[in-house]
């Protein structure tokens, strides 16, 4: 598609050879990652990755708790998606849903002992997923460039202020 790689006057400024590179390789690289850890967990869990990065955050918040806005927030996902995968970590009787004290609209989302025994069976597992697919195929010096790299597209995607288009504000 020759028209696509040259620019013109007041046109889109297509991506370079080099660049639709990257970005291909880049789009290929993260499909296969998410596909490789979610069979993964599916296989040793019985649960989507999402659903292990949910329980995960509990995990880190005080008292096992978080404000569901703010997990949904956390995990970058609508409101919506979020109210959907709670409620199936409610079913398996690994996370509950209480009431929020300081606000009578709001709800937390709070990580049980069986979802903290479920999450404790499952990283290391998961762990050893991600050092096989990512880490053991990167030099130190490649792992350092990955994590600056990654920081500064995150840093550059992060919006600012409270009336940005947001999921999870959805």
């Amino acid at each position: 598609m020759e028209y696509m790689t040259t620019a013109s006057p007041g046109g889109p400024r297509w991506l370079t050879d080099e660049e639709q590179s990257v970005w291909r390789a880049y789009l290929h690289a993260t499909t296969l990652m998410e596909d490789h850890l979610d069979r993964q967990l599916q296989r040793d869990a019985g649960m989507p990755h999402i659903y292990y990065g949910l329980l995960v955050n509990l995990s880190q918040a005080p008292r096992r708790q978080k404000r569901m806005t703010e997990l949904a927030k956390d995990a970058k996902i609508t409101r919506s998606r979020l109210s959907h995968a709670v409620a199936r970590l409610e079913k398996n009787g690994w996370v509950r849903r209480e009431d929020c004290p300081s606000d009578k609209r709001g709800q937390n989302a709070v990580l049980t002992d069986e979802g903290y025994e479920m999450l404790a069976r499952s990283a290391p597992g998961h762990v050893e997923a991600v050092r096989q697919a990512m880490f053991a195929r990167l030099s130190p010096q490649q792992v350092q460039s990955l994590g600056e790299i990654m920081q500064v597209i995150a840093t550059g995607l992060q919006p600012e202020g409270t009336d940005a288009d947001l999921p999870w504000l959805r």
